[in-house]
């Protein structure tokens, strides 16, 4: 429970009226309510505050208290009521709540307001914003309103709160905060303040205005000890599911994770690896058991998965998929850059805090070299390229099980022998026959079929000629946008 009259002793200290904070005694006029109400949500997303605060009762001056004689709940606009009138006159990023609390023997009104969000918040069509202690239309004062745009376009949703007002002893029941530290290679601390200072540092954990704590998405994405614990972000767990055959009819096993992605990754790799198809080799001379996959293929792409999940997108989240033959790893958000160019592109995340923690943690590789390293794995395997696929509202990786060239549709061997042209151009080298025929586990014999394979990769214009002079024998190819 909120501890409002610790919030509003804090608000007290405040020498003046801030962009953020408003005072008033006993005025309820339906207008300056609304105009304050988006002036102070457009303020503090403009300095990058987690709340605005509206008080009734306290005078705007001196800070006395004199308590309020209305009751915002009750108030009406005509015959609506206040709240609801307000609510239909501003904008649908606006969003508050109101309390009453016993402040001090006094009647306190506290409204807390949530800071805009993608937009400037607007009243009756208008944005309005504080200056000084003044609410004026924020169109008059085009560089705030341009610093303001850009703050709101770069507020992500690993920043936001998942949970408010909460005690240190609540924040160590909610967060695996021993993880963090273990994973950083620190030493334990000896109580809760020794970590708790690590875990603002990375801002996983807020102070509050309150002098209360509050975690971010970000802290309950990674280091929760129960994601259920935190409903904005509970669906986002990772869910793998396994089925019977190739199709979805006949599911065998699913298991919904409830811890943060640092906590429970290494379980969900385990679990899935228990999963997936395995053949006994023998290595010299001992017999050893390989799964159908290269493990850092999985790893890379589930990781990926995770870290570039488009948060906007609500009721879904990362999604394994394990069938016989391949596995399916979906998670929602369309990639931010062309998914033919991941291999030599400069990386781009929307989660960049999210992934730099998730590669500091050692749970996936370095920025940038991921999907390489999921292509190689792949081919040093002898398997089918990975397949991208891409829809309005998410994308989906595909890891083939193993099977003979023959039975590679057209398609997953083009994907093939692109994939191969870009990790050789990477490393300073070509394709040639001779690469793609070692790529597939094909001996000299098969020259023939890679030939004409090459063939229509160039007519698909997925590869070109190094040197279209170049002899046959020594032809080498590089990707087509190279």
């Amino acid at each position: 429970m909120r501890d409002f009259v610790k919030l509003i002793d804090e608000l007290r200290k405040f020498e003046n009226e801030t962009s953020w904070i408003e005072f008033k005694c006993n005025n309820y006029t339906p207008e300056t309510i609304g105009e304050n109400i988006c002036a102070l949500a457009n303020g503090a997303a403009l300095h990058e505050k987690r709340c605005a605060y509206y008080v009734w009762g306290i005078e705007d001056k001196t800070h006395d208290v004199v308590g309020t004689t209305k009751d915002f709940l009750s108030l009406k606009k005509g015959n609506q009521e206040l709240e609801l009138w307000l609510r239909t006159m501003l904008s649908k990023n606006a969003d508050f709540e109101y309390h009453c609390v016993d402040y001090l023997g006094k009647k306190v009104g506290l409204l807390l307001i949530a800071p805009a969000e993608k937009q400037p918040v607007v009243f009756q069509k208008l944005a309005y914003i504080k200056v000084g202690s003044n609410t004026k239309k924020l169109h008059d004062f085009p560089e705030v309103e341009a610093k303001l745009w850009d703050r709101l376009r770069n507020v992500n949703f690993e920043s936001r709160i998942a949970k408010f007002d909460l005690e240190l002893q609540e924040v160590a029941k909610l967060l695996e905060t021993s993880v963090y530290i273990e994973m950083r290679g620190m030493p334990q601390p000896a109580n809760m303040e020794g970590a708790i200072h690590y875990l603002m540092e990375e801002e996983l954990v807020l102070r509050q205005d309150n002098g209360l704590f509050a975690i971010t998405n970000l802290g309950a994405l990674l280091l929760a000890r129960n994601l259920n614990d935190f409903s904005r972000i509970s669906r986002k767990a990772v869910r793998v599911i396994q089925y019977a055959d190739n199709s979805r009819l006949d599911m065998l096993k699913e298991n919904t994770g409830t811890k943060g992605y640092v906590v429970d990754f290494e379980r969900v790799m385990q679990y899935i690896d228990a999963l997936l198809p395995s053949r006994e080799v023998i290595d010299g001379a001992l017999r050893q058991t390989r799964s159908a996959y290269p493990p850092l293929a999985i790893r890379e792409v589930v990781a990926n998965a995770l870290i570039h999940q488009d948060f906007a997108i609500t009721g879904t989240g990362p999604t394994i998929e394990i069938f016989p033959n391949r596995i399916e790893i979906t998670n929602p958000g369309i990639p931010l850059i062309d998914v033919r160019r991941f291999i030599d592109n400069p990386p781009k995340s929307r989660n960049e805090k999210l992934a730099l923690l998730m590669r500091r943690f050692r749970l996936c590789e370095e920025l940038g070299t991921g999907w390489d390293k999921i292509v190689l794995a792949c081919e040093q395997a002898l398997l089918p390229a990975p397949r991208i696929d891409v829809y309005e509202e998410g994308i989906k990786v595909t890891l083939f099980a193993g099977m003979p060239f023959a039975s590679i549709p057209m398609e997953d061997r083009l994907q093939a022998c692109y994939l191969h042209a870009c990790i050789k151009y990477v490393q300073g080298e070509q394709l040639t026959n001779s690469s793609l025929r070692k790529r597939f586990g094909l001996s000299a014999s098969s020259s023939g079929t890679i030939s004409r394979l090459i063939r229509e990769a160039v007519l698909r214009g997925l590869i070109k000629a190094l040197d279209p002079d170049t002899a046959p024998k020594h032809m080498k190819y590089i990707p087509e946008w190279a």
